[in-house]
């Protein structure tokens, strides 16, 4: 009962910081836009909403077949002795720091590999169909891109052995940066360039939001920004520039905003 009390009160946290976060760069978007819209606010946000209710209640569900989501396993690993970290005496705070850095480089990986394989790409094109970049993109993912996102996430938490808090932070701070690089901000250039030798910033993300193939294979990153630095991924700009890119696939028109298109789109024909 422990670990399911732990988890409803995790789910309170983390609800209750998203929707803080989520007012702030919505207004912040309104009052400093970096582009403007291509579509109509309402009905894009509307379909991102109910994408991310559904997600919600996927993982509900999921939560009935796999009753240890991301927090519950790590409670579980630390009781079993399982993982990585629970093999070494580490320093709390530098296990919690290991244990993030880790699960950023998963999520990276994860992220690329979306891109990579084929039958994940179709899922994951519900996330870049999406024409205008703003707070509300950051949690435009399909149900079924989300519920195996949290599978791999569990099999990582029990390998590594990440503590409770380490998993809640991590997932804050996942949460954090993603809203925050995918809103439509518009951030005084240098104050970018400082921010994107550690973090994504919106500008960074936005690239990888580009219609061109060669762009949206790039800046995987959704916190950290060193693992596309790293690896080769970076590209700074977009060849285009911010104001005469375009952002999305090839559907340039209003079936993105679409509840039912955008759920349907990894089963049907390009």
């Amino acid at each position: 009962m422990h670990i399911y009390e732990c988890m409803e009160n995790e789910t309170l946290i983390r609800f209750g910081v998203f929707l803080g976060l989520f007012a702030v760069f919505a207004m912040a978007e309104a009052w400093a836009p970096r582009r403007p819209r291509q579509l109509p606010r309402h009905s894009r946000w509307v379909t991102n909403v109910s994408i991310t209710i559904l997600n919600t209640l996927t993982l509900r569900a999921l939560a009935f077949g796999l009753p240890l989501l991301a927090v519950g396993a790590a409670m579980d690993a630390g009781q079993q002795g399982w993982g990585l970290l629970n093999a070494f005496a580490l320093p709390a705070w530098l296990e919690v720091i290991a244990a993030i850095l880790i699960l950023d480089l998963v999520i990276w990986a994860q992220h690329l590999i979306t891109h990579k394989i084929p039958v994940l790409w179709r899922l994951h094109r519900v996330h870049h169909a999406d024409r205008d970049m703003d707070v509300t993109t950051a949690v435009r993912f399909h149900p079924v891109e989300i519920a195996l996102s949290m599978i791999l996430k569990i099999g990582v938490v029990y390998v590594l052995g990440a503590s409770p808090l380490a998993v809640i932070l991590f997932e804050i701070i996942l949460n954090g940066t993603a809203m925050f690089n995918h809103s439509n901000l518009k951030l005084p250039l240098a104050l970018d360039r400082g921010l994107r030798l550690v973090l994504v910033t919106p500008d960074m993300h936005r690239v990888h939001h580009s219609v061109h193939r060669t762009e949206h294979d790039s800046n995987y990153g959704f916190a950290l920004s060193i693992w596309d630095r790293l690896f080769g991924t970076y590209v700074a700009q977009p060849q285009n520039g911010h104001d005469d890119m375009t952002v999305g696939l090839k559907w340039q028109d209003d079936r993105p905003a679409r509840l039912g298109w955008s759920l349907k789109l990894p089963f049907g024909r390009d």
